[in-house]
């Protein structure tokens, strides 16, 4: 590779690593802020009123879901929710462990 092709390359390289940057901090902002609303969820799902809340809506206590929409209630949609949450917690530590101990 001659300098010129260097200098290119690594000009690439550089914009790479900082679009990256950006994009993964502005990510990493939401995401944080995120977590007090996934411990509330985490809390809801697993503490046993989302249970009631469930069999509430299959005995029709609740509103039509043009009043009030209720995602939250599907069997899947908040422990699914949740385990990409931790996953994502864990790969970020992983990717943490291994390029910060290099």
């Amino acid at each position: 590779m001659d300098r010129f092709e260097r200098v290119a390359h690594f000009e690439r390289a550089l914009g790479e690593v900082c679009a990256a940057a950006q994009a993964l901090d502005g990510a990493l902002e939401r995401f944080a802020a995120a977590q007090d609303a996934a411990r509330e969820l985490d809390g809801y799902y697993s503490g046993g009123l989302w249970r009631k809340d469930y069999e509430a809506d299959g005995r029709g206590k609740l509103p039509p879901v043009s009043e009030l929409p209720r995602g939250v209630l599907s069997e899947d949609a908040a422990y699914d929710a949740l385990y990409v949450n931790r996953r994502l917690l864990e790969r970020m530590r992983e990717l943490a462990e291994q390029y910060l101990s290099e």
